[in-house]
């Protein structure tokens, strides 16, 4: 089974409270890539509430953004959301649900691959990606450079390197 994870292609990622230009010019080929890819789709919602200005994220990146049920929380509608599509929101840039869930799929039926695609490269991709390398450290993992923009276009350039020094596999650079 592969595995893709779609992580925060989110309205405040693409063009509201934290969109860049980067991140409104891969959303055709995320969603082409969601159309044809040949397995398994889960996305990740980056979740805040009202309280987060007390949060540590809050207080270093004090822009409100993604609160629960508001637009901008909201994956992109530009996306296709498959039927059989899993959404794990997460409160802060990696999933450690994410990691578990992948973990018992991985139980259930092997894993040959999961692949990495969204916002943003240098924080949530990159965290994710590491987070299920530490839990499923012998399952391949790749990330998508094409589907995936940073919070500048230097920073997502050196996330891609420091994914690719920990072995996950860089396409589509």
């Amino acid at each position: 089974m592969k595995i893709l994870v779609v992580v925060d292609m989110q309205n405040d990622f693409i063009d509201g409270a934290l969109g860049t230009k980067e991140a409104v010019a891969i959303v055709d080929k995320v969603a082409d890539k969601i159309r044809n890819y040949p397995g398994k789709i889960i996305f990740t919602r980056d979740t805040h509430f009202d309280n987060y200005a007390e949060t540590q994220e809050g207080k270093n990146l004090p822009v409100l953004h993604c609160v629960e049920n508001t637009f901008g929380w909201q994956i992109s509608d530009k996306l296709p959301m498959p039927d059989d599509a899993v959404i794990f929101d997460k409160p802060t840039f990696g999933s450690k649900n994410l990691a578990e869930y992948l973990v018992k799929e991985n139980d259930r039926e092997p894993i040959e691959e999961i692949e990495f695609i969204g916002l943003c490269t240098d924080i949530c991709v990159i965290s994710n990606a590491f987070v299920t390398k530490a839990f499923l450290p012998e399952i391949p993992l790749v990330a998508d450079a094409s589907c995936c923009a940073g919070v500048t276009p230097e920073s997502h350039l050196n996330a891609l390197s420091a994914m690719e020094m920990c072995q996950v596999k860089i396409i589509n650079k």
